[in-house]
């Protein structure tokens, strides 16, 4: 389902609040969120909304941002952090990469973080749809992160016993590594970094060994 919670600017923190819940309660178990902001309004609305979708078994997808920055040191909004403390578990958080297969494989304006981002997915001139039943190509980490919504939604689909935790854990599990260095933009230079210090499962998602990892899952009866 679409839900709009973006007007033109930023979004409201009741607004996502109210997009999540409404989401949950209409039988989401996948909830793409391609949106962010450097300042939380009313936070311990958006906690509980997300607090909400975790008691559900709701999966939430978030897209890292395009200020090829490191969130390890910056604040970015929503956030699998609690204000009061701890982490929503069935959160993913996702940076954008390229088409090429070398050391400009992250996306040159995607943020990034070694604790804060979990996975990378195609964010570099994706089709998508547009007003006026046309397609038009685009970049962004809000292209990425409906890459990875919709492998959970695949897996999800094909195994509906497993839980939001396991189909994000599967999603890190099954990344394809990349094991040599990317350039990153820090104080105006092009900064040599390995690609696995860039997110926490240090990968691109692969949908066919996410899947075929998926099938070796224990499920609940």
């Amino acid at each position: 389902m679409v839900i709009r919670v973006v007007p033109e600017g930023d979004e409201r923190d009741k607004d996502v609040a109210n997009g999540i819940r409404y989401a949950v309660d209409n039988g989401a178990k996948v909830i793409n969120m391609s949106f962010g902001k450097g300042y939380s309004q009313d936070k311990k609305a958006v906690d509980e909304a997300v607090k909400y979708a975790m008691a559900h078994n709701v999966l939430i997808v978030h897209a890292a941002g395009n200020g090829n920055e490191n969130l390890d040191s910056i604040k970015n909004y929503p956030s699998r952090t609690y204000a009061g403390g701890g982490q929503a578990q069935a959160w993913l958080e996702v940076g954008a990469s390229g088409p090429n297969w070398a050391r400009d494989l992250k996306a040159s304006f995607s943020n990034y973080g070694k604790n804060s981002v979990d996975v990378f997915a195609p964010g570099v001139q994706i089709l998508s749809t547009i007003t006026g039943s046309k397609y038009e190509k685009y970049d962004g980490t809000s292209m990425a992160a409906p890459v990875v919504s919709g492998l959970a939604a695949i897996l999800r689909e094909y195994y509906p016993k497993l839980t939001a935790v396991q189909v994000k854990e599967i999603i890190m599990k099954s990344v394809v590594p990349f094991p040599h260095h990317v350039f990153v933009m820090q104080h105006g230079k092009q900064v040599p970094i390995e690609f696995s210090e860039l997110s926490r499962s240090g990968g691109v998602v692969n949908a066919y060994a996410a899947l075929k990892l998926a099938a070796t899952y224990p499920v609940l009866n």
